[in-house]
C-alpha cells in the first residue's frame, strides 16, 4: 500500500478517535449530578416539600398558621420560627423537622425557610400588637366574658366553634394566642385590631380568652366526654 494511504488513512482514524473523545466529553458535561436532600435549601423547593400541606400553598388557605399573615409575620420573632420548625409545637398537629428532634432538616434547612418567609412574605408593623407569647397570668372568668363580647357572634356557628373540645385539644394554648392576636385574613376571620368594632384587644384580653378556652379543653381527649350522649 502507498505511503500516502498509510498516512491518510491515520489521520481519518485520528480524526474520529478526537471526535468521540469529544462526545463522550460532552455527555459527560450533560450529565447533572442529583443534589442531595439535605443539601437542598432552596425556600420555594423546602417550602412545598415540608410545609405547604398544612400551611397552603404560598403560605395561604392551610388548616395550620397562615404564614404569610403580615401580622403574623410581625409578632412573631426568629428564634420562635426556628423552634418550631425544628422541635415541633408540643399540643397540636405541627410536628419537628430538626434532626437534632428526630427530623429530616438541617439547621441550615431551616435557616432558610426561616430567611424565605421573612423574604417573600409582608411583614406587618407590630406596634400596638399584643405580645407573641404571653407574659402575664390569665383569668378564665375575665376571659370568658370578652369571648362572649368579641368572639360568640362569629364562633357559635357550628363550622366555627373554637370551644369545641375536639378542637381545643388539637389547639395548645400559643396556637390559640396567636390566631387571636393575628387572625386569619385568609379565611376572613379578624385581627386583635379588628375583632373588636369599638376597642382593639389588649393583651388582657388576649391571655384572658386564651385561658378561658384553655380551661375547656377534655383532660381525656379523645375519650368519651363526661356529658356525651350515651
Amino acid at each position: 500500500m502507498p505511503r500516502s494511504w498509510l498516512i491518510a488513512i491515520g489521520c481519518v482514524a485520528a480524526a474520529l478517535l478526537c471526535a468521540a473523545c469529544n462526545g463522550a466529553g460532552e455527555g459527560m458535561a450533560a450529565i447533572k449530578v442529583p443534589v442531595r436532600p439535605q443539601d437542598v435549601v432552596d425556600f420555594s423547593t423546602l417550602y412545598n416539600q415540608n410545609c405547604s400541606a398544612c400551611h397552603g400553598e404560598n403560605g395561604q388557605n392551610g388548616p395550620a398558621t397562615d404564614l404569610a399573615n403580615p401580622v403574623y409575620q410581625g409578632i412573631v420573632d426568629d428564634a420562635s420560627l426556628k423552634k418550631w420548625i425544628t422541635n415541633g409545637m408540643p399540643g397540636t398537629e405541627m410536628p419537628a423537622f430538626g434532626q437534632s428532634a428526630g427530623g429530616f432538616l438541617t439547621d441550615q434547612q431551616i435557616d432558610a425557610l426561616v430567611a424565605g418567609m421573612r423574604a417573600n412574605w409582608t411583614k406587618a408593623a407590630a406596634a400596638g400588637a399584643p405580645p407573641y407569647t404571653a407574659n402575664l397570668h390569665g383569668d378564665e372568668k375575665t376571659g370568658e366574658q370578652v369571648y362572649k363580647d368579641a368572639c360568640l357572634s362569629c364562633h357559635q356557628k357550628s363550622g366555627q366553634r373554637i370551644s369545641d373540645a375536639s378542637y381545643l385539644a388539637l389547639a395548645s394554648d400559643q396556637s390559640l394566642r396567636t390566631i387571636t392576636i393575628a387572625g386569619r385574613p385568609d379565611l376572613g376571620q379578624p385581627d386583635w385590631e379588628h375583632d373588636r368594632p369599638n376597642r382593639p384587644l389588649t393583651n388582657e384580653d388576649v391571655t384572658n380568652v386564651v385561658a378561658y378556652l384553655a380551661s375547656l379543653r377534655s383532660p381525656t381527649p379523645g375519650q368519651p366526654y363526661p356529658n356525651a350522649p350515651r
